[in-house]
């Protein structure tokens, strides 16, 4: 089988943002935000309620130019951190620069505050007297969403000048363990061990050979066991530390600050959680009873869930080739979506090789709107890595049409922004599959992107319930590794099915999920984002004309408008359960299409 060139792979080039961590440029941003946050404070402090529309637009201004700084700073030293969490001269300098940042953000925290005790129509009167506010709109309606779980000023502000000592300091902890983590992985031909990090060792659980995966299981789940002590602490530690702010915040469920971030209505979340888990058994347990068939067996072992299929292509897809692929399926869609995409190929915005110290996973972050995003991957050549290719640039591509709403209106809520994402995957799926004649072929394809379906809808609404199972036991007390391995294994049983056997050696696989520690219950989002593309891409084949222009106006929506706002055009409602149906029933009629 040939092998990767890595040497065909990009890495990003972060000097649009600065040239180095002790360049100038940097300096004078930390001496210009803090000069321009310490005259906002005497300017407007303690003075809100007293203004007119002229006044409140040129403070939203004013903040707007200094979140912007303060976006591109912290951008700047997260990536440098993404790409060597184990470089400890990065650390520092990304842990000085959270500080610092911090240190401002406390002071400037008043302004938000204030807006919060503000009468909501006087806010009314402000936006109809001025045009250019009016455009902040749904900003004051998205930070007035938090005015009644808003503390007291002074303790507003030690929450956050303590979250750098107390829950981005477990975040860290978390990270810099994951990546410093070794697996012993026994090569089953030579019988050598070798040390490998965590990407490579998850990368064999989907190895054609049946002994590679087993391997991989072995080592990963030694590794894990070994550490699972500290990563229950850790997850503890943190599901306390929340249960401690909602409750004074008074939220009364774990899940809703999540939902009140992502402007999205319980019963909206309730409805595609209650879709998908009544869904488990036609959707993930009929398709792992027909693959275990596949197999010749009865079960399958659940380091076989990701198997490529018998006598599947294991092909290795050269960076050139990934990247001529994605472009085309995003060309045949939209030649403005194909361009905008060039762009991070011509650019250096995208750090592709899988390295020591660098973050596992992928990831698009957007930066500032005067820069543009950086992508993140750990580049393999296998089939699914272009799939994350397209789902990465299909967030970039997104984020640069977003930018032109400024700082303040250009973030997409996490339901949202895993739209251009995943419909990225589709397009290149679409793509290669119209391409392909060979019927042995077409339903290798077909049951590759079930199976990532799979993965984007069952598994992440699986992960939901483990979170919120979490956050319910902690509120009882702590939870021990055995508990959360319990908890663990009864949510992988029921999304699953009977066809995948679990074993005691799957139990610690929780502890390295990175979502359920950077973002509690970020995780129902790829659920929300995939159902909803399914339900997007059967309206554009039902009715194409008009449609690319809508999806585009979507896009550089940003976070200016809601769901509902935003997919009134396409005559979708996420609020009814038919929404929820077309976007399972997509899933449901390729695995019909395989049988």
């Amino acid at each position: 089988m040939t092998s990767l060139n890595t040497s065909l792979l990009p890495l990003w080039d972060l000097s649009d943002l600065y040239a180095a961590p002790d360049c100038p440029e940097l300096n004078l941003d930390f001496d210009r935000l803090e000069s321009l946050s310490e005259k906002f404070i005497k300017t407007y402090k303690g003075k809100l309620s007293t203004l007119q529309a002229p006044d409140i637009l040129d403070s939203v201004t004013e903040y707007e130019i200094m979140e912007e700084i303060i976006g591109r700073i912290m951008s700047y030293a997260g990536l440098l951190h993404a790409g060597n969490v184990l470089d400890m001269e990065i650390s520092k300098f990304h842990q000085a620069c959270h500080e610092r940042i911090t240190g401002v953000s406390t002071k400037l925290l008043f302004y938000t505050l204030e807006i919060n005790r503000i009468e909501q129509s006087r806010i009314n009167g402000w936006l109809q007297q001025s045009t250019a506010l009016a455009r902040y709109g749904s900003w004051f309606e998205n930070i007035r969403q938090y005015g009644p779980h808003q503390l007291e000023d002074r303790l507003e502000e030690l929450l956050l000048e303590k979250s750098v000592a107390g829950r981005a300091a477990w975040i860290r902890l978390f990270d810099e363990t994951m990546a410093d983590l070794k697996f012993d992985y026994m090569d089953p031909s030579s019988g050598r061990v070798t040390a490998i990090g965590t990407e490579q060792a998850l990368d064999y659980l989907s190895d054609a050979r049946a002994d590679r995966r087993k391997a991989a299981a072995d080592c990963l789940s030694t590794s894990f066991t070994k550490n699972i002590r500290l990563f229950s602490h850790i997850t503890n530690t943190l599901a306390k530390d929340k249960e401690i702010e909602d409750r004074w915040r008074r939220f009364d469920d774990p899940t809703s600050s999540r939902h009140l971030s992502n402007r999205l209505e319980k019963q909206v979340v309730d409805a595609l959680v209650g879709a998908v888990k009544a869904a488990y058994p036609r959707l993930s347990h009929r398709y792992y009873r027909m693959k275990a068939k596949w197999f010749g067996k009865d079960r399958l072992d659940w380091w076989d869930r990701n198997a490529p299929l018998p006598n599947s292509n294991d092909k290795i897809y050269q960076w050139p080739d990934a990247v001529a692929i994605v472009l085309e399926a995003y060309n045949k869609f939209s030649p403005e979506m194909a361009k905008t995409g060039q762009k991070f190929f011509d650019n250096n915005w995208i750090d592709a090789p899988v390295r020591t110290g660098k973050s596992p996973g992928a990831f698009a972050h957007p930066t500032v709107p005067d820069v543009h995003p950086y992508l993140l991957l750990n580049y393999l050549g296998k089939s699914r890595d272009v799939m994350t290719l397209a789902h990465e640039l299909g967030h970039g591509v997104h984020q640069i049409l977003a930018g032109p709403q400024g700082a303040l209106l250009s973030e997409t809520p996490l339901t949202l922004a895993e739209t251009a994402s995943v419909f990225g995957e589709m397009l290149t799926f679409r793509s290669l599959l119209a391409e392909e004649q060979d019927n042995h072929k077409r339903k290798n394809m077909i049951a590759g992107k079930v199976e990532d379906m799979l993965n984007t809808v069952v598994r992440q609404v699986a992960f939901y319930d483990f979170e919120t199972r979490v956050h319910a036991g902690r509120k009882n007390g702590e939870l021990s590794a055995d508990d959360l391995g319990d908890i663990w294994m009864a949510v992988q049983a029921e999304s699953l099915g009977d066809a995948i056997r679990l074993d005691d050696s799957y139990r610690t696989f929780w502890c390295y999920i990175p979502h359920f520690i950077h973002s509690p219950f970020y995780v129902y989002a790829y659920a929300f984002g995939d159902c909803l593309v399914n339900s997007l891409y059967a309206t554009y084949q039902q009715r194409p004309d008009g449609f690319q222009d809508k999806y585009f106006d979507m896009l550089r929506a940003g976070g200016s408008l809601g769901h509902k706002e935003l997919l009134k055009p396409f005559g979708l409602d996420a609020g009814k359960p038919e929404f929820w149906a077309t976007g399972l029933n997509m899933i449901s009629d390729l695995i019909d299409e395989i049988e």
